[in-house]
């Protein structure tokens, strides 16, 4: 395999020299690509600084020990990424990305660093240091759209301004052994997106992020690209800590979802666990969650997420919204440690179909210090303030269904008793519920 030091193409470390180093970043890569492919160094414990590059396929960027690629903090130097009308302004630009590269790979145990707290300015909520404040502009750090056979490994992904692993229809995607070192307060930093994406496997990942720490998305945008929904995804052996929620499907929804599983995974101290959020037109069939552990908290309320364990809900966004159907899920082998229950909800002209939940044991206590009793359906029709109510806290809630069964499912109660707590299950418009 032919190498190709970043070094040796002019690229100072900060040790150096302050300077980005993007264009000398950007000729190794460029030389690497004429060349027919090949692995492009960040070498061992050194850091560059840089904006915007962009990757191609037969390419490997691989990360000697100790190495780092940190973010410039300078707008200038990033440029706008031009994959449709909506990602032909700055507003979109990425730190890494590619557009239709073949056999590109990002391997090595250095660090790519977004230095995300440089684009945020003081906090939202006054009652103290919950969630951050972003600048007007900030960039998402590694975009990768319409790629194939593509493997992320080993690699560090730090403390990302926006969304930080975002792959908008590729195929054959292999994501292992990565971590993800978010700042829990920084809100849109999602850890993992595959977006219109097919033939996905994440497995093996530890994640910290200050939204969704895994999720499977169908963008409005990758829609207008024609890319076809999201499908034939296995996501295993994953750690994750999220302020919003750790495993879901959604929000964004207009192309369909199929065929996904989430298996051997641990959800620690999040908004949410394991979730689905259908809000658009698109279809949500087969899915399993299975083998979780998941332990979820409350936060304050401008997070999305009131602490369920499992979450599955179809709900209109907006007027003109026609929500598509969620149906064939399972939940199997899943013990969750909450200060929330349960919570499933259709809408009547979308009712949650053939759901099973199958030895599922929930223990509800309480534990931090912000108020539970309230049932969080955001976003849906209503506005931004709308979904948000105050209800009791129920073992099970099931809205809006027809076809569910509940096997081996033990509901537990804690020795902090609050008086919101309700019932171990409550059904409401409800048909074909089985009960064992």
């Amino acid at each position: 395999m032919s190498t190709f030091n970043i070094k040796d193409y002019g690229a100072k470390p900060i040790s150096v020299s302050c300077e980005p180093a993007t264009a000398a970043i950007q000729a190794a890569l460029d030389a690497c690509r004429d060349s027919g492919g090949g692995r492009v160094v960040v070498p061992a414990g050194m850091t560059f600084v840089t904006g915007s590059i962009t990757l191609y396929g037969r390419t490997d960027l691989h990360f000697e020990p100790g190495s780092e690629l940190r973010g410039s903090e300078c707008r200038e130097d990033y440029r706008p990424f031009h994959v449709g009308g909506e990602y032909a302004s700055g507003d979109s630009a990425f730190l890494l990305e590619a557009h239709g590269a073949e056999g590109l790979s990002i391997s090595g145990s250095g660090v790519i660093d977004g230095r995300g707290a440089s684009f945020m300015e003081g906090y939202r909520s006054p009652e103290g240091p919950f969630i951050k404040r972003p600048k007007s502009w900030r960039p998402r750090m590694i975009g990768l759209y319409g790629c194939r056979r593509i493997s992320i490994r080993d690699v560090t992904l730090r403390d990302a301004a926006n969304w930080c692993l975002h792959m908008t229809g590729c195929d054959d995607v292999v994501v292992s052994g990565i971590r993800i070192l978010n700042d829990l307060a920084i809100p849109n930093c999602d850890g993992i997106d595959p977006d219109h994406c097919t033939n996905v496997r994440i497995s093996d990942c530890y994640i910290e992020s200050g939204d969704d720490c895994i999720v499977v998305k169908a963008t409005r945008h990758g829609a207008e690209l024609g890319y076809s929904g999201s499908r034939d995804i296995v996501v295993s052996n994953c750690i994750c800590v999220s302020t919003s929620a750790a495993l879901k499907i959604g929000t964004e929804s207009h192309g369909d979802f199929s065929n996904i599983l989430f298996q051997n995974c641990v959800v620690r101290g999040s908004g949410r666990g394991l979730a689905i959020q259908l809000r658009d037109g698109g279809n949500v069939d087969n899915v399993m969650f299975a083998n979780c552990a998941v332990e979820t908290r409350l936060f304050h309320s401008l997070w999305w997420g009131s602490a369920e364990p499992i979450y599955v809900t179809a709900l209109p966004r907006n007027s003109e919204t026609r929500v598509g159907r969620v149906r064939h899920l399972r939940f199997s082998n899943i013990l969750c440690r909450s200060e929330n229950g349960i919570f499933v909800a259709g809408s009547p002209d979308s009712p949650i179909e053939d759901l099973v939940l199958d030895d599922v044991r929930v223990e509800i206590d309480a534990w931090s210090r912000w108020p539970g009793g309230r049932q969080d359906r955001r976003p849906i029709l209503g506005g931004e303030h709308a979904g948000l109510s105050e209800a009791p806290t129920d073992g099970v809630y099931i809205e809006n269904a027809a076809g569910v069964r509940l096997s081996g499912v033990d509901v537990a109660w804690g020795k902090n008793r609050r008086s919101h707590w309700g019932d171990d299950l409550r059904t409401r418009d409800v048909t074909g519920l089985t009960v064992r």
